[in-house]
């Protein structure tokens, strides 16, 4: 098992995905130009349903969105600075930005720091940068291009208006993509299904580095910190071009100890993410001990990927996902499997860790897009229910598998709970959370002690 295959997404621009998502688009006209356009979005089309059906990888890519760019600059080095804060510190800051967390940041052990809102699709739509949808009142402060110094000399100032306008944004794209996909299915299931909801919760992470981790055990004051071995101080995490390549490939992150966030499933409709920021630590050998915590500076892509990795059953295959700093990844989650019944598919997926690389941590933001806890799921039909509830990864044909792969997806099985364990049928969205969370890490979950 030498190494993971390379996963370059397909991309979608976001002046296509208006076209795409608006109500005019649809209907052929006579005119010449006219149908060239019309059969040109229909590729799309058929390319995005293929992409995030049963047989694609079931994530894409959405590049070239107005101000997004600057959004994702301004809002995810905050995600370092706001996990490395002293909790005294943080705790106020964060009451005053209305932001909350669903992680326990008292944990110095923790390996993710994330910082979360529930972001109202209402004011998403009135915020929204798209031209066919008219802006209403909005309480967001334009951004000044030209003085992002500003931004910087009061670092957590617009930190709250930031979240928002990146969430609203991203909720946007959503609910385009929910309109593409069920122009393919047939009906409003899916972009319904989103309104009914009324939120979506928005979690900026930062996904720590090894002197992160030190950092912040050194800031708890745990006592016995004897028990800890303080982890080596790079000042220059040099030579990232080829560091994780053996023969030209991404390593495969064999072990639970390499990854940030273990195998799982997304349960919601759509989750949607910036592409990571990684941010290397500069040397803070000499003053740890001092404060001075928040010195970092932007790094390039080791290997050129995002380490989202992902496991397609289709090709018996781990991918490493690979997509452009400025984009924002799509990726269906398993209620779109369900409500889509079976035309979207969700996969496997995790977050590695760069090897050689202890020093660099990983920046993001993510829209969590789900139906409303009282959303009735129903797999009645028999051959919706095969499609749905059959369990892809069981049926692997192992004569495809090298045997490290196979051993691999082995130790996958065991800490996944399949779908068919989680959904019954008449279960709703918010019994469905439940289960899913209770069988991923409650007390007796199979990722509980991870």
């Amino acid at each position: 098992m030498e190494g993971a295959e390379v996963l370059e997404l397909y991309e979608l621009t976001y002046s296509d995905l208006i076209l795409l998502s608006s109500p005019s688009n649809g209907d052929e006209s006579t005119n010449n130009e006219s149908i060239e356009e019309f059969e040109r979005l229909e590729t799309i089309r058929r390319r995005l349903m293929e992409t995030l059906g049963p047989k694609g990888p079931g994530l894409l890519s959405i590049t070239a969105v107005p101000k997004a760019s600057l959004l994702r600059r301004k809002l995810l080095p905050l995600a370092r600075k706001l996990a490395l804060l002293d909790p005294e510190q943080r705790k106020p800051l964060l009451k005053e930005h209305k932001l909350g967390s669903d992680v326990p940041l008292k944990n110095p052990d923790r390996n993710v720091s994330s910082f979360a809102m529930q972001l109202k699709y209402d004011e998403a739509l009135d915020s929204c940068i798209g031209t066919d949808r008219p802006s209403k009142n909005s309480n967001l402060a334009p951004i000044d291009v030209y003085n992002i110094e500003k931004f910087q000399d009061n670092v957590f100032g617009n930190l709250s208006e930031t979240f928002k306008e990146l969430g609203y944004c991203m909720m946007d794209m959503g609910l385009r993509v929910a309109q593409v996909c069920d122009k393919a299915i047939g009906g409003y299931v899916l972009e319904q299904s989103l309104l009914e909801s009324g939120t979506a919760k928005g979690r900026l992470i930062h996904y720590h580095s090894a002197l992160d981790s030190f950092v912040i055990r050194e800031n708890g004051g745990r006592k016995g910190k004897n028990k800890y071995k303080e982890q080596p101080i790079r000042s220059d995490p040099s030579n990232v071009e080829g560091s994780d390549l053996v023969a030209n490939e991404v390593r495969l992150c064999a072990n639970r100890a390499d990854l940030w966030q273990q195998w799982h499933y997304d349960y919601g409709i759509f989750t949607i993410l910036t592409a990571p920021m990684f941010l290397a630590s500069c040397d803070l050998s000499n003053d740890i001990r001092k404060g001075s915590l928040l010195c970092d500076q932007e790094w390039c892509y080791p290997n050129g990927c995002s380490y989202l990795q992902i496991f397609d059953p289709n090709k018996n295959s781990i991918f490493m996902v690979k997509t452009s700093p400025e984009s924002f990844i799509i990726q269906v989650g398993e209620s779109a499997d369900i409500l889509s019944k079976g035309k979207l598919r969700s996969k496997l997926h995790c977050v590695c860790r760069p090897r050689k690389l202890e020093n660099l941590s990983r920046e993001t933001f993510v829209m969590f897009l789900q139906p409303a806890w009282t959303k009735t799921f129903s797999i009645s039909d028999r051959a919706v229910e095969q499609c749905i509830l059959g369990d892809s990864l069981s049926h692997i044909e192992n004569e495809h598998l090298d045997q490290g792969l196979n051993e691999f997806t082995s130790e996958i099985l065991k800490l996944v709970p399949p779908l068919s364990s989680r959904l019954k049928d008449g279960m709703t969205f918010a019994v469905f959370s439940r289960e899913t969370t209770k069988q991923y890490f409650g007390g007796n979950g199979l990722q509980s002690n991870k």
